[in-house]
C-alpha cells in the first residue's frame, strides 16, 4: 500500500531490481482505451511485475493535482492503462539488478491523460 502512494518516486540505490518493458497489446480500436492514447512502450525498474505496472501508473497525472472530477473512485490512478492487463503486457528483460533506482528508465508517459473541467 505504501508504494501504491508513492509510485512516481524512485527507491534506493543499491536495491534489487527487475527490468520490465510495458508493451501495449490491444488494438487501437478496443474500447478499453476509452478515449485514453496509446502511450506506446515504456522501460520500468521494478520490484515486480505487478510493481512495473504500479510505477509506470504513478507517471500519470492523478485527477487531485488538476481542476478535474474522479469518475468512480478517490483517485484516478486505478484507472490507469498500464493496470489494464488487457491493454498492456509485462515483460521482462533483465533481473537481480542493483545499478539501477526503481522508476521508469526509458519512454514517456504523459501529463495530459486528465482534461481540466474548466478553461484558463
Amino acid at each position: 500500500m505504501r508504494d501504491a502512494r508513492a509510485q512516481a518516486e524512485p527507491g534506493e540505490i543499491g536495491e534489487t531490481l527487475n527490468l520490465y518493458r510495458l508493451e501495449p497489446i490491444a488494438a487501437a480500436e478496443d474500447p478499453r482505451w476509452g478515449g485514453s492514447p496509446n502511450r506506446g512502450v515504456l522501460v520500468v525498474a521494478a520490484r515486480t511485475a505487478g510493481d512495473a505496472r504500479v510505477v509506470a501508473a504513478g507517471r500519470e497525472l492523478d485527477f487531485m493535482e488538476v481542476d478535474a472530477g474522479p469518475a468512480e473512485d478517490v483517485t484516478t490512478i486505478n484507472a490507469s492503462v498500464f493496470r489494464d492487463d488487457k491493454l498492456y503486457t509485462v515483460i521482462e528483460i533483465d533481473r537481480n539488478r542493483t545499478d539501477l533506482t526503481r522508476g521508469v528508465v526509458d519512454g514517456e508517459v504523459s501529463v495530459a491523460t486528465i482534461l481540466p473541467v474548466q478553461i484558463d
